[in-house]
């Protein structure tokens, strides 16, 4: 009966000061996808790298203190994949592929357009590229659970603010179009959207403002999945009652 967390760290060296890994341990989940690491190789610990005995494996950017992702199993995988196959990103550490028998566990961290006009192009770059990858992906034929942050928030529910940020990038038209095609077109789930339609299921708070306190949030963080293993999903968590970053993780047990 797989449990898969995926959480973005915002730092693993901050998030394991505020108790990540404590809390990681007690939930005994098969798979644990992190993002936004903010970590180099030589940063990382034995419990950063191993923590209660799990095999972690890494994508780290080369520039220093940015993105990073990584993907904790109890087992070993058969095969590990860094990067998809382009240059320009996998620089950015924003992808690890685990391979354990016909299942594949994904932690991506697709860009984020915010901080101005150059990183939305960049955005759309990603986008151009990842589509096709993942529809690579499932013409492979095997059961894939993708998790991350996508900084992308698909429908009008998914954030609390949304007529104000119809022009700001994570909802302008052009991804939320995108994110309708991987799931329309190519074939994929959106997990948590199957098993909670309701409102305000946010994964991330902006820092400013009250955003935390009102929640004022976003949902960007996803269980992307393939039908099969996406129909055996029956419960789901958004973990709320401490904070390791500003996003929170997401937790969905899937039936065996």
């Amino acid at each position: 009966m797989p449990k898969i967390i995926s959480a973005n760290l915002n730092g693993i060296r901050s998030a394991a000061s505020k108790g990540f890994f404590t809390w990681m341990a007690a939930q005994d989940a098969d798979f644990v996808c992190v993002q936004e690491l903010k970590a180099q190789q030589a940063d990382m610990t034995p419990e950063f790298l191993n923590p209660g005995g799990y095999h972690g494996h890494f994508h780290y950017a080369e520039k220093k203190g940015y993105s990073g992702t990584g993907v904790y199993s109890k087992v070993e995988p058969d095969r590990v994949l860094i990067g998809f196959g382009s240059p320009e990103f996998d620089a950015e550490g924003r992808y690890v592929r685990c391979d354990f028998g016909q299942l594949t566990i994904i932690s991506v961290y697709c860009p984020s357009g915010s901080s101005g006009p150059e990183r939305q192009e960049a955005k759309f770059r990603f986008m151009d590229l990842f589509l096709p990858h993942l529809a690579a992906l499932r013409a492979e034929g095997r059961e894939v659970v993708i998790c991350g942050d996508w900084n992308i928030a698909h429908h009008e529910i998914d954030l609390k603010n949304w007529k104000g940020n119809k022009k700001n990038s994570g909802f302008l038209p052009e991804e939320r179009a995108w994110m309708t095609r991987i799931f329309d077109e190519v074939g994929y789930v959106d997990v948590h959207r199957g098993l909670d339609k309701r409102e305000e299921q946010y994964t991330w708070w902006s820092n400013r403002g009250q955003a935390w306190a009102k929640n004022v949030g976003w949902r960007i963080d996803y269980h992307v999945a393939t039908p099969g293993i996406a129909a055996q999903a029956h419960t789901v968590a958004i973990y709320k009652d401490e904070r390791f970053s500003d996003h929170a993780p997401l937790t969905i047990e899937y039936a065996a």
